[in-house]
């Protein structure tokens, strides 16, 4: 941020926020402490705290996490006209070890946020003071986020007890477990033994309407896998009662994160990077709802190296003298914008421009996965491109149209 590049603050101020109350340590430009308390987390407290600092010149607030816990600080901050910015979870772990002893405390979080603040501005974010949609957008993708979790957790709990009482049946049903269609199924007829005491005429109806194009496929796959066992093992019976609830329970959850997207996709199309970001292939509304949140405008990343290594998608190089070298992936990062960048590569694969560099990294000897990360890293490259100059993805490998 240009305000955060000029030595001009008077205070610099770091709570290391929590839910009940902050701790606050504002340190002056030489570093000495001019407040070390627990701050209570409500607005008037805050506010006269505030106050009282802004007497001594101009304050800079640093948190750590500025749209959960620490909202309100931030709030109240912007409110008083003073500049906010955060310090990323992952330069603090850093920062912190270059500090003396290992304790985690609130009182030396604080500390290491305002000594970074002051010593090291560039490891700041900016908290746009014109974002309040980013808060609510970040609200509604961390919902989707839970529910994902869950809709996971169900998916292999049902699988797991398939594969229990009847493996040829998970093989059939399990990969589409998340389709409308099965899920009928589980509900109306429960496991194994219901599904075989069902008539054919049952089961295409309770399929037909939610697969018109594949449920005689399905139907005929169901009955065929009940005709390879014969035996019954034990725990069908409990099998039968419990996967009609947990195929309520998931179509349920299908549908809540159904309705989420669609606010997603609502207040992502408000924001005007929307387009730039659902422009690239492979970038849908998912992925560039959470790209946004982590990046911004991508203004704080100087080039897209930095962007790169922020999203952990930069390799590693290990060498030892000159007999040993070699580039791996790097474990650091953050996870959530790596697994968006990962996302959006594997869909882009349907794309021309991207399938033909994945497989120029196949050819070269790399695996899957290291050809993905190949792919990745390019396109942060393009990105970071896009986000600076504010345009739409541009094919540069299409003939241009004449």
């Amino acid at each position: 941020m240009d305000s955060m590049d000029r030595p001009d603050y008077a205070v610099y101020l770091g709570l290391d926020v929590g839910k009940e109350e902050h701790h606050a340590t504002g340190l002056d430009p030489s570093g000495i402490r001019m407040h070390d308390k627990p701050l209570p987390q409500a607005e008037d407290k805050i506010r006269d705290l505030l106050q009282a600092l802004t007497e001594r010149g101009r304050v800079l607030v640093v948190v750590d996490q500025p749209a959960s816990i620490g909202a309100l600080a931030v709030a109240v901050a912007r409110d008083l006209g003073i500049d906010v910015a955060y310090l990323p979870g992952l330069a603090m772990r850093r920062i912190a070890d270059l500090h003396p002893g290992n304790t985690k405390t609130d009182a030396r979080d604080a500390y290491i946020i305002a000594e970074a603040a002051r010593s090291m501005p560039h490891a700041l974010r900016r908290v746009d003071t014109d974002d309040e949609a980013l808060a609510d957008l970040e609200v509604i993708v961390g919902y989707d986020d839970d529910l994902a979790g869950e809709v996971t957790r169900i998916s292999n709990r049902i699988r797991g007890l398939l594969t229990q009482v009847n493996p040829g049946l998970e093989r059939v049903l399990g990969p589409k477990v998340q389709r409308r269609a099965v899920l009928e199924l589980l509900t109306r007829f429960g496991g194994p033994t219901g599904l075989a005491a069902a008539t054919r005429r049952q089961l295409i109806a309770a399929t037909k309407t939610r697969a018109p194009r594949t449920y005689e496929q399905l139907v005929d796959d169901v009955q065929q896998a009940l005709t390879e066992q014969r035996v019954t093992v034990p725990g069908t019976r409990a099998a039968e009662m419990v996967l009609p609830q947990l195929a309520t329970q998931l179509a349920s959850l299908l549908t809540q994160r159904e309705a989420a997207a669609t606010q997603i996709e609502e207040m992502l199309d408000a924001h005007p990077l929307a387009k730039v970001l659902t422009s690239m292939p492979g970038v849908g509304v998912r992925t560039g709802a959470r790209i946004l949140l982590e990046v911004g405008d991508g203004s704080s990343f100087p080039t897209s190296g930095h962007l790169a290594a922020y999203a952990g998608l930069a390799p590693v190089t290990r060498r030892s003298g000159l007999s040993i070298r070699g580039e791996h992936p790097s474990r650091t990062g953050n996870k959530q914008l790596k697994r968006a960048f990962f996302l959006a590569a594997f869909a882009a694969l349907q794309d021309p421009t991207s399938r033909a560099y994945y497989d120029r990294k196949r050819a070269q000897g790399k695996k899957h996965n290291a050809a993905l990360a190949c792919l990745a890293r390019r396109r942060v490259d393009v990105l970071h491109a896009m986000l600076k100059h504010g345009t739409l993805y541009e094919d540069r490998s299409a003939p241009a149209a004449a």
